[in-house]
């Protein structure tokens, strides 16, 4: 799930995997596939920054999975509802070169 803020300020979380689209009208927003609308504070950069940073996790923890065993949860970065602020502190985990499973 990735946080996104309303207009009116309230945060909430949208699964990426039901994005269809997303928007800059020049309002930013969201549309899923079941056809929903969501208008945010975040620019559309910020969303595809999200939902990538979301990919990288899932993938960087289903490799922990196959390495140990267990679920190294990576900490999700803060929220902040001031759509210019960036986490810039470099806690994403490192790119997970993929593989092919030998038989």
């Amino acid at each position: 799930m990735i946080l996104v803020t309303r207009l009116n300020g309230s945060v909430f979380a949208v699964n990426p995997d039901l994005i269809q689209r997303v928007d800059a009208t020049p309002d930013t927003v969201i549309t899923l596939v079941d056809g929903a609308k969501f208008v945010v504070t975040e620019p559309l950069a910020e969303i595809i920054e999200r939902v990538m940073a979301f990919r990288a996790r899932v993938v960087a923890t289903a490799h922990s999975l196959e390495e140990t065993g267990t679920a190294d949860v990576l900490e999700l970065p803060h929220h902040t509802t001031e759509s210019t602020h960036r986490d810039t502190d470099g806690d994403l985990p490192a790119p997970v070169p993929l593989h092919r499973r030998r038989p």
